[in-house]
């Protein structure tokens, strides 16, 4: 991976983890560290995005990173993510004393 394939792939997991945390208001934690948190995610899931939705289409591509692929997978990361531990807090907070 290249320079400007990290940097694309960068604005995209910031663009979807503002959108997902500041604008969807969906959220495990709260502040700017659980906004970084989602683009890390969000960085990994539209990496991953073209191997697993497919490289297309050709017109919207940056390098090597397919866009509509990785905005997919940055999403669904970040999604994901956060079920996660949603779902991990339920399961553990309600055998809490």
């Amino acid at each position: 991976m290249n320079f400007t394939s990290f940097l694309t792939l960068l604005l995209i997991s910031l663009v979807v983890a503002f959108v997902i945390h500041y604008l969807f208001r969906y959220r495990f934690a709260e502040g700017f560290d659980a906004f970084i948190a989602k683009a890390v995610l969000g960085w990994f899931g539209g990496w991953l995005g073209s191997p697993i939705v497919g490289h297309w289409p050709e017109t919207l591509k940056i390098d090597n990173v397919y866009i509509i692929p990785a905005i997919l997978g940055a999403a669904v990361a970040i999604f994901l993510g956060c079920f996660w531990f949603k779902a991990w807090a339920k399961v553990w907070g309600a055998k809490a004393p």
